[in-house]
């Protein structure tokens, strides 16, 4: 089951969070939002259809989230936990540590923000249009 964004990154991306990434849809980034990598999201975890948020609430569940753009492609893993709401109506957060609050779609991330490629964090930084494909299994 899978969920899309589509977001687009921004000049301020620089992703060096050790501990979260985000989307957000917010459509300004200051240098200070550094487990950020995109804005502008089209849509947030408030808008996912109920069994998708049901299934990402199987602590055995196993949620990927890709990052892609035209030509860069990078996936995250993670896993579920009965505590998660998905109701933010403005951001998405990935986390490697097991902290959980509205905004947080995944727990026991494989990496954070300064984990991603950087080939697709300079294609981010300059603005690239982006989809974020969250999928639970």
């Amino acid at each position: 089951m899978d969920e899309v964004i589509h977001a687009r990154g921004h000049e301020h991306v620089s992703a060096e969070h050790a501990s979260t990434f985000e989307v957000t849809t917010d459509d300004y980034l200051t240098p200070a939002g550094d487990c950020i990598l995109a804005i502008d999201a089209d849509r947030a975890p408030a808008d996912f259809d109920p069994e998708f948020v049901e299934a990402c609430q199987d602590e055995a569940a196993t949620i990927t989230v890709t990052i892609a753009t035209d030509d860069h492609r990078e996936s995250v893993e993670g896993r579920g936990d009965p505590d998660l709401e998905l109701t933010n109506e403005r951001s998405a957060v990935g986390r490697t540590s097991d902290y959980v609050d509205d905004r947080t779609i995944v727990v026991g991330a494989e990496f954070a923000a300064e984990g991603f490629d950087r080939d697709l964090i300079d294609a981010l930084a300059d603005g690239a249009e982006v989809t974020v494909t969250i999928t639970v299994e």
